[in-house]
């Protein structure tokens, strides 16, 4: 079995224990084992499934290995190393914890003491503090999150105590970013990975790096997108694939691998819920004139969403869109020289309009609260999906009214 499944196995078992986000870290054994350790044998060849029966078959074999275990005092053992042995040798060792820093300070220290844990019980009312904690220790993945509306999504995940991947095909951004990030937090909260979201390949090597990084998986925000504004009488062929390939066809490579990642860790963490959430857009739930390529591609987008929410729900993964309306402030709207303000200017878009202002002031116009979307308004709509355990298949409108469902 390769290391990183076996790791993604290893922490829906550990999440499945304990009831809370968990860091795995995987390397190569080279033979011995740890003392305190659980040992996991498995077949080569072996599927996920039956891999995750013999780890809950070695889990109620060590636990009963020591006489600490014994007392029936509401507390459960949690492993801090498992190791992935074949013929009574070790060839992987897994070490668990709950951050990336506590989590490599104990691989550092070879340190498998197990953790002694209180046992969840089973409650009917919603605990306060818990909801002030829906990210908190949770591995996310941000896909476009070096700049923009990304970044907003990355600062306020990581704020919120998540433990964040910075994907980007801009690698130095994403960088400065997760530096700055885990400077302002004093931890270990953001990591920079670098991806092509239309390179299946490259896509497929990002999700391996994070179950090879962090054991796993429980939230990905597909954000990356593209937007290229023309009349359908004039756009360029290949400025329409453009937008299509990384909004649409995008999306679904990201589901793809995503999915089947998150199904693994499903085996050993079946009542666990995870998220694919993309960011689609007011514009995937009306027209938007001379804006075809970037509505249409949102408009499938939707489709995806709903196809692979109702294909995924068996895995205990939701598939949700948030559809904002227009960051007037940000970078997309407002750059002066590339923004949909001087675009939607020079395309005529706008009847009437002169300036960049006129433009601005025929948008703001549109929304019954007077201004546009902000990342905080999307980061509340981002929590919510993470929170709610019973929604899937949804596309959540954040547009200030401009948009109503019916």
């Amino acid at each position: 079995m390769e290391k990183e499944n076996f790791a993604v196995l290893v922490r829906g078992f550990c999440v499945n224990l304990s009831k809370r986000p968990q860091i795995v870290i995987s390397e190569a054994a080279g033979g011995s084992i740890p003392a305190s350790a659980m040992k996991v044998e498995i077949v080569d060849g072996e599927d996920e499934a039956s891999a995750a029966c013999a780890i809950q078959k070695s889990y109620e074999a060590w636990k009963k290995s020591s006489a600490l275990y014994d007392q029936n005092d509401g507390k459960i053992p949690l492993p801090s190393c498992i190791a992935l042995c074949a013929n009574g040798k070790a060839e992987t060792l897994c070490w668990i914890g709950p951050d990336l820093d506590s989590t490599h300070k104990r691989l550092s220290e070879k340190n498998a003491s197990p953790e002694i844990i209180p046992a969840c019980k089973a409650g009917i009312t919603i605990d306060p503090s818990e909801r002030a904690l829906v990210v908190k220790n949770r591995i996310a993945l941000v896909t476009g999150g070096a700049q923009g509306i990304g970044e907003e999504i990355v600062r306020n995940l990581a704020a919120a105590g998540a433990l964040v991947f910075i994907a980007d095909l801009n690698i130095e951004g994403a960088e400065k970013l997760a530096n700055a990030i885990n400077a302002e937090e004093k931890r270990s909260a953001a990591l920079a990975i670098k991806v092509n979201v239309c390179d299946e390949t490259s896509v497929e090597a990002m999700f391996r790096t994070i179950a090879e990084t962090a054991g796993g998986l429980d939230l990905c925000v597909s954000n990356a997108g593209v937007l290229k504004a023309g009349s359908v009488l004039e756009q360029p062929l290949s400025e329409f694939k453009f937008v299509t390939d990384i909004n649409y066809t995008g999306f679904f490579i990201i589901c793809k691998y995503a999915g089947q990642l998150l199904r693994i860790q499903h085996y050993t963490a079946p009542d666990w819920k995870t998220d694919i959430v993309q960011i689609n857009s007011k514009s995937g739930l009306e027209g938007s004139n001379k804006n075809g390529a970037y509505s249409g591609g949102k408009f499938g987008g939707l489709g995806l969403v709903a196809s692979f929410a109702l294909e995924l729900v068996d895995y205990s993964i939701k598939v949700n869109a948030i559809c904002p309306g227009n960051f007037l402030d940000g970078p997309l709207w407002s750059d002066p020289e590339k923004g949909l303000f001087v675009q939607y200017l020079k395309t005529g878009k706008v009847p009437g309009a002169k300036t960049v202002a006129d433009v601005r002031s025929f948008y703001e116009s549109k929304v019954p609260m007077k201004r546009g979307c902000t990342g905080k308004d999307l980061i509340r709509s981002l929590f919510y999906i993470v929170e709610q355990e019973y929604e899937t298949g949804q596309a959540i409108p954040v547009t200030g009214g401009q948009v109503m469902l019916h």
